[in-house]
């Protein structure tokens, strides 16, 4: 199969096309860094960028079985619109008549921020931040083409995406807080945690890309856990006694209001809502259509990131 992806040097896109390249797939991937920069085994580089008008993405997208668009911008919110709006629709026009298949890698961000309760794909759509709200315009932009018939397109939403080399530092300051001691249970018992591994959005969007029983439809990627027992998984990973100290809800948000006026105060309010949290997003859909399977569970993929806090501890004490 012939598949172009862009976002392929990513935290996901680089795992999918590693996997992509394993299958035995021809692979081009979309890079705004040199070839020599981006380059991976077995992958060719098409050197362009998705906001720039001098990129032929004709050339890139030509001939493709599926494409796999997996750009974006995590921090850079000048950069958000330029890349997730403008360079889908400049993506949409190259791909017209070229592909045969459009696979877009979204986020659970569309629904809003959701405090409780089972969300499923039929939850309204409600984004937020810039993140959020450029994400979904974007997935708009590709449904509206893909509705006129150009071609069968797939959304994918990932909860929050894990593995050893993720950007988002958040759960490494989590495990780092467990194995100091620090860490503490915010309100009443039964809050969620919502995150899938990696390697299993990768599995998601092959399933998406090669399976015809997907097109038109919209799935959630997420695995999910209480914090009672996530945070039980990283103390014995760690070895260290689980934590059982609680605090009310309201004292921490009045800690975190009171630390949002020193710089770099651990507790946020983001933070709180996080630990507090008792939504939990449903991957049945994509499971039960597509028999997409997890190839990595909650245990085994946190216990790897305990592994790899452990190793970079270990690497430091040396340098």
């Amino acid at each position: 199969m012939k598949v172009t992806v862009t976002g392929g040097t990513g935290f996901i896109g680089q795992q999918l096309v590693l996997r992509l390249v394993q299958r035995g797939d021809s692979v081009r991937i979309l890079s705004r860094r040199s070839p020599s920069q981006a380059k991976i085994p077995g992958a060719q580089i098409f050197y362009g960028d998705l906001c720039d008008p001098e990129t032929r993405l004709e050339n890139f997208v030509d001939g493709a079985d599926v494409l796999y668009h997996c750009a974006g911008v995590i921090s850079d919110t000048e950069r958000m619109h330029d890349v997730h709006v403008q360079g889908t629709d400049r993506l949409l026009a190259a791909s017209q008549g070229r592909i045969g298949k459009w696979v877009q890698l979204s986020s659970v961000g569309a629904y809003g921020p959701v405090s409780s309760g089972m969300v499923t794909e039929e939850w309204p759509e409600s984004p937020v931040g810039v993140y959020e709200r450029t994400k979904t315009e974007s997935d708009r932009l590709v449904r509206a083409v893909s509705d006129k018939g150009a071609f069968p397109a797939v959304l994918l939403r990932p909860s929050i995406v894990y593995g050893p080399d993720m950007r988002n530092r958040s759960l490494f300051q989590l495990i780092r807080m467990i194995d100091r001691g620090l860490f503490f249970f915010i309100g009443a018992p039964g809050a969620t945690v919502n995150y899938v591994h990696v390697a299993n959005v990768v599995e998601a969007l092959i399933c998406c890309g090669i399976d015809g029983r997907a097109n038109g439809n919209t799935y959630i990627i997420s695995d999910h856990r209480s914090l009672e027992e996530f945070v039980g998984i990283i103390a014995m990973a760690l070895d260290r006694p689980v934590p059982h100290r609680r605090i009310p809800l309201p004292l921490a948000h009045f800690i975190a209001f009171i630390g949002g006026w020193i710089p770099g105060f651990p507790l946020t309010k983001s933070r709180v809502q996080a630990i507090s949290n008792r939504a939990v997003y449903s991957s049945g859909r994509i499971q039960n259509e597509l028999d997409c399977v997890f190839r990595i569970g909650m245990e085994q993929g946190i216990r790897q990131m305990v592994e790899t806090v452990k190793h970079r501890r270990a690497h430091d004490a040396f340098r």
